[in-house]
């Protein structure tokens, strides 16, 4: 009898691996809403303001300092963009799935924050540290509101699809 209290609580634990991997889809397909949403805010920027948006800055940055010639046209660039930005936004979504059920709030305010402790991490943190991109200090307001607000959308995303993705694990 003593044994089943102990075991049937820990038989209901999710395990670290499902957690991760339920993290990683639910960042995954959060990365599309906020793609989507990057596209279509980068058309109202201003002329002067339209370079490529910062995953596709980040990706050219990163090949031309391999060297990797070859990912040089734009089938490949964007292609290379795409398959970062969202595998990125997996990993994001894995290290949230691995602290989400630690924080007593609702999904979508963790999911919030979540992402924009990812956007203050990446642009005022590890991006510049790497001299990948400038801070975001220095990046015109519009640019650094449309991206804060497409960390928003992947952040609400992500908690959202993350506590569908707990729900039916339960």
């Amino acid at each position: 009898e003593r044994l089943r209290t102990i075991v049937r609580p820990l038989s209901r634990m999710k395990s670290p691996l499902k957690k991760l991997l339920a993290g990683a889809g639910a960042g995954l397909a959060a990365t599309a809403p906020m793609t989507a949403f990057m596209q279509a805010a980068w058309q109202f920027l201003p002329t002067r303001e339209k370079q490529p948006l910062p995953p596709r800055q980040i990706t050219r940055k990163v090949v031309t300092e391999l060297g990797a010639t070859w990912l040089h046209g734009e089938k490949q660039q964007v292609g290379l963009t795409l398959l970062s930005h969202f595998s990125f936004g997996a990993l994001a979504g894995s290290a949230y799935g691995m602290i989400e059920d630690r924080v007593p709030l609702a999904s979508s305010i963790k999911g919030l924050l979540a992402g924009l402790a990812v956007w203050t991490g990446s642009y005022l943190g590890w991006l510049p540290a790497l001299g990948i991109l400038p801070p975001a200090t220095t990046h015109p307001w519009r640019r650094n509101l449309l991206m804060i607000i497409a960390h928003i959308v992947w952040g609400l995303s992500l908690g959202v699809l993350a506590r569908q993705l707990n729900a039916k694990r339960q």
